[in-house]
């Protein structure tokens, strides 16, 4: 037990201070002299004392990745970790730090270690963690161990509370429906190969033209599709093609700055991550596309349009709808980020519209038939209200895995609040917020993401939303019945909102 209490006190070494850090945990206080921790990195056999008895309760390889950490680059001046920290979200984190690091005095610690780290990157190329550490003004820091448990608490804590939702959902009585294979034929050779026109149209508001596809279809109405934040449109492809199989139209198009390209250059240190900042531009992006349809600058594609999206990208759709956030954002925000706010994610992002300056709201230029968001969030922009405003149904998907959207805070609350007769609920029981997203072979991923974060089977995950998609569209303007659909041990629950205020009870009670 203390071989790994020690092992994680010493590999959470960012939190350091210049010459003393003191751990404290449930009363006990522990002080690391830094000064002879950085002469132990330097030459691990020329130290005695205090430290070295601590440390020699490490295994060989423990002290040896110890002491890789302690010597490595932490941070250069165009580094992912940079980028970050600068940002806006990355500030809100810092702003928190004071639950896990703290001042001798009792101050936050974050903003001074961000400020030590710009005032060396001023002038060195790269930073290592106990240079770092070693110049913060400040004698000792304070790393307090009980709020990082209560971190890790939230986060077990929302784990379990998505468990006994899906608990919970499991016993509402559904019509049960078997799902078929029909949407991979066009990947298993079965049908002709999927037909698409890559365009560009240039729009006022950006400097670059934006990239489409379209996907001819013999609907009169037709979908326009919107990828999430750091997402491009070949990575929904799959939805585009399958949708264009029932006879739907499609638009896929990506959005300059906060597109896949953008978490590239982000990652290679050349910007900053793309946020909530770029929703501006995406908005007006969605209304620029219909105009263009409208007005005969791209392909007549139909008389009315469905607005869909990922994440961003099913945001993004709400908002080009009209919606805008509720009065009191500022309000809510200050209570959702009083602490650091790594259990919903999405809060960072609705929370940073209050320093973004949206569009005035327009109507379309074409009539809106219905909106679909995939792993979406809203909860802090429509408290009250909820979609009500929104003048046409919405199809809400979650999945029971997601961690960055939970569904329970985010898509059922919103659901609630919606009127619609039309408007549907699913959660995807394994789904994950990376479930629509689909990697080709040939591609080489941003990042290599596990089963937590890709959830299980992600190809029949994506099966069972494009056929829920398509059913949902089909059904306007009566609405998809609600069931209980299954293909090969996947399940989705379908509900209306009076099946999905049954659930909301049963999670009370």
């Amino acid at each position: 037990m203390l071989r790994s209490l020690l092992a994680g006190l010493l590999w959470l070494s960012p939190a350091r201070a210049a010459e003393e850090l003191e751990v404290r945990l449930d009363g006990l206080r522990l002080p690391i002299d830094l000064v002879a921790l950085e002469a132990w990195s330097d030459a691990p056999d020329a130290v005695d004392g205090d430290l070295r008895a601590w440390l020699d309760l490490l295994d060989p390889r423990g002290r040896e990745q110890l002491r890789r950490v302690l010597r490595a680059p932490l941070v250069q001046d165009r580094s992912f970790a940079q980028q970050f920290l600068a940002s806006w979200a990355g500030q809100r984190v810092l702003e928190e730090l004071d639950q896990l690091i703290s001042t001798e005095q009792g101050g936050s610690a974050g903003p001074l270690l961000f400020q030590t780290l710009q005032e060396l990157l001023a002038r060195q190329p790269q930073v290592t963690t106990i240079e770092l550490l070693r110049a913060v003004p400040s004698r000792s820091l304070v790393l307090h161990l009980d709020g990082g448990l209560q971190l890790a608490d939230q986060w077990r804590r929302q784990i379990e509370a998505q468990s006994e939702g899906l608990k919970a959902l499991q016993q509402l009585r559904l019509r049960q429906v078997s799902q078929t294979w029909f949407s991979l034929s066009s990947e298993t050779g079965a049908a002709a190969p999927p037909q698409r026109q890559r365009l560009q149209l240039k729009v006022p508001h950006r400097r670059q033209a934006l990239e489409l596809q379209i996907w001819p279809g013999s609907r009169r109405s037709w979908v326009l599709l919107s990828p999430g934040l750091g997402g491009s449109a070949a990575q929904l492809e799959w939805l585009a093609a399958g949708l264009q199989q029932r006879g739907w139209p499609v638009l896929l198009l990506d959005h300059p700055g906060s597109d896949e390209r953008a978490v590239r250059e982000l990652l290679e240190g050349r910007r900053p991550p793309p946020g909530a900042e770029t929703l501006s531009d995406r908005v007006l992006d969605l209304q620029a596309v219909v105009r263009a349809v409208e007005q005969g600058s791209l392909p007549r594609l139909g008389d009315q349009v469905v607005l869909m999206g990922h994440s961003l990208g099913g945001l993004s759709s709400l908002l080009a709808a009209g919606l805008r956030p509720e009065a009191g954002l500022a309000r809510r925000c200050d209570r959702a980020l009083d602490g650091i706010p790594l259990t919903n994610l999405s809060r960072l992002l609705q929370c940073q519209l209050l320093d973004v300056r949206l569009p005035a709201p327009q109507p379309l230029a074409q009539p809106l038939q219905a909106v679909v968001s995939l792993n979406g969030f809203g909860s802090l922009l429509w408290p009250h209200r909820g979609l009500r405003a929104l003048p046409a149904p919405v199809l809400l998907v979650g999945g029971s895995l997601d961690l960055i959207t939970p569904p329970l805070g985010e898509q059922l609350q919103l659901f609630l609040r919606d009127r619609d007769h039309q408007s549907r609920l699913v959660l995807l029981e394994g789904g994950s917020h990376f479930s629509p997203v689909r990697i080709d072979r040939q591609e080489q991923a941003l990042f290599q993401l596990g089963e937590e974060f890709v959830g299980v089977e992600p190809l029949r995950v994506q099966v069972l939303t494009l056929g829920l998609t398509a059913d949902f569209l089909d059904a306007l303007p009566k609405g998809v019945p609600p069931q209980r659909r299954q293909l090969g041990g996947v399940t989705a629950y379908v509900l209306n909102r009076r099946q999905a205020e049954t659930w909301s009870n049963a999670l009370r009670n």
